[in-house]
């Protein structure tokens, strides 16, 4: 705020990035009670078309001089920008997936390369790239070594999930967990529970076959809401009414198994019948609005305990919030990602951040795990990035990962699944050519079903190059889509080949 205060001064125009449209509403209002209603605009996906247009000539006009938003505000018309600040720069949401792709902090770096002004990244918990490029001294590196308002670093327990299982404990709330929730209700100190699963049950079984309800159109088994009874697919939103009977030997004992918050929420108000909750997840927030409303709802309302997913971890001020319970810590270590570790790491240092924010609150974080040996989940637990840091960085160096390399996925798409292997075999075959006969420095993989190998109806493989990333790459990859562009199959809109530099997920 000081710096935008700077470049106000100077008559220049700030942009401020955020992750999440949930943290916009809080981070509004401290700018708006600081700076007025006059020079701040503000820009997210939830506007309406017409709030939009209000929104951007406020600001092509010079009247906004304050620019808040998340990913696409980098794009903003301003006029005499003087200063970019990117809030919780690790968060992978600055990627767009969606054509067109860009990485907002990239965007970022030109604009204030071309403009000669500064670029802040902000974050507890640094991306690792971003650290080590700190590190080698071509980014500026400055550390915060105190807490805000002079409070104390909350107190983190590891409890061991698997000595839960074996004392009998079959809940989704261990024993310790249990005493601290019940502790904060008899003092009035408020909870967040963190669970990063939505819906009631994340897979459902028949106990007699072994049948698992799937998505008709993705290689992906079905969620289960309580809320409305029904069966759905988080990738394509597929859904359908909760089995009574199995399709395949029509027997009535079906199972739930995995827990999501609506499960959650029902646990909760049968150990605590007395507590008053409130769930913040994407079921929850799918209105306008209702992601600040649930905000407010928690700090104004008496709200007992918020449960939800990444949506509380981030960026929140909750002045009341002294106990953080995070359910399930694994659910981030078992993805296939090189990034697990870091994801994890981040996640829970990010959550642990929102116990004990006031000087005089202690705050306690309880992290349930499976896995209390994982280094990510012991460097959290000291909430030592450094050392976390260290250890990561040593992998990725024997491993030929990032920051030592770029990978670059080419990705393909098919209704039919011998069309999506064939394209696949013809454009490594012409890659491994290229690599072999020039010399490339370049590490290629071979082509390979993706982990969810069928999404929306399209079967999907795709094969990985590590490499340095340059304009000799970037020639390379645009003659493969020269040479796509010359097979029969590329003239079926049905098949696609999508290229991603250094994507967010590897799925």
């Amino acid at each position: 705020m000081q710096l935008i205060e700077k470049a106000l001064q100077e008559n220049k125009t700030s942009i401020m990035l955020v992750p999440e449209i949930s943290l916009t509403p809080q981070t509004v209002d401290r700018f708006l009670s600081r700076f007025g209603e006059e020079k701040i605009a503000v820009l997210h996906s939830k506007l309406s078309v017409g709030e939009r247009y209000d929104q951007w000539n406020k600001i092509k006009s010079g009247k906004a001089k304050v620019v808040i938003g998340a990913r696409s505000a980098i794009f903003a018309p301003v006029q005499d920008l003087g200063l970019i600040i990117i809030d919780e720069e690790h968060d992978s949401s600055y990627k767009s997936e969606m054509s067109p792709k860009y990485q907002a902090k990239e965007v970022a770096r030109y604009l204030a390369k071309e403009n000669n002004i500064p670029l802040v990244l902000g974050s507890a918990t640094p991306d690792l790239g971003s650290y080590y490029q700190a590190e080698k001294q071509n980014t500026t590196l400055l550390t915060l070594s105190k807490r805000a308002n002079h409070a104390n670093l909350p107190t983190v327990t590891i409890v061991d999930l698997r000595k839960e299982l074996a004392s009998g404990n079959k809940t989704m709330i261990s024993g310790e967990l249990q005493e601290a929730i019940q502790y904060n209700l008899d003092h009035k100190q408020q909870t967040i529970l963190f669970l990063n699963r939505r819906g009631f049950s994340t897979f459902v079984m028949c106990r007699d076959c072994g049948y698992t309800a799937k998505c008709k159109n993705c290689d992906i088994t079905l969620t289960y809401h309580a809320s409305d009874n029904k069966l759905k697919c988080h990738y394509c939103g597929y859904e359908t009414k909760m089995l009574t009977n199995c399709p395949e030997c029509h027997s009535s004992h079906i199972r739930y198994f995995g827990a999501g918050t609506q499960k959650l929420e029902q646990q909760i108000h049968s150990l605590f019948p007395t507590a008053k909750t409130i769930r913040m997840d994407v079921d929850t927030v799918n209105k306008k609005n209702s992601h600040e409303e649930i905000l407010n709802q928690f700090k104004n309302d008496d709200i007992d305990i918020l449960i939800g997913t990444q949506m509380v971890v981030k960026g929140h001020h909750f002045p009341k919030v002294t106990l953080v319970g995070v359910i399930a810590a694994d659910s981030s270590l078992n993805i296939e990602d090189f990034r697990a570790n870091e994801k994890t790491f981040q996640i829970l240092t990010q959550v642990a951040g929102r116990a004990g924010r006031e000087e005089n609150m202690a705050g306690r974080v309880m992290i349930q795990t499976y896995n209390p040996d994982n280094f990510s989940i012991e460097c959290a637990q000291k909430q030592d990035y450094y050392l976390f840091y260290k250890t990561e960085l040593s992998i990725r160096k024997q491993l030929k990962y990032p920051p030592f390399c770029d990978i670059i996925m080419i990705s393909v798409s098919s209704k039919q699944k011998e069309t999506a292997l064939k394209i696949t075999n013809q454009l490594h075959a012409y890659l491994k050519k290229r690599v072999l006969q020039e010399n490339w420095k370049i590490i290629l993989y071979n082509g390979v079903p993706a982990p969810i190998d069928k999404i929306k109806n399209q079967y999907r493989y795709r094969m990985i190059i590590k490499c340095q990333f340059n304009d000799k790459i970037m020639e390379l990859i645009n003659s493969v889509l020269a040479q796509y562009e010359t097979m029969q199959e590329s003239k079926n809109s049905d098949n696609r080949v999508n290229i991603d530099l250094n994507p967010n997920n590897m799925f």
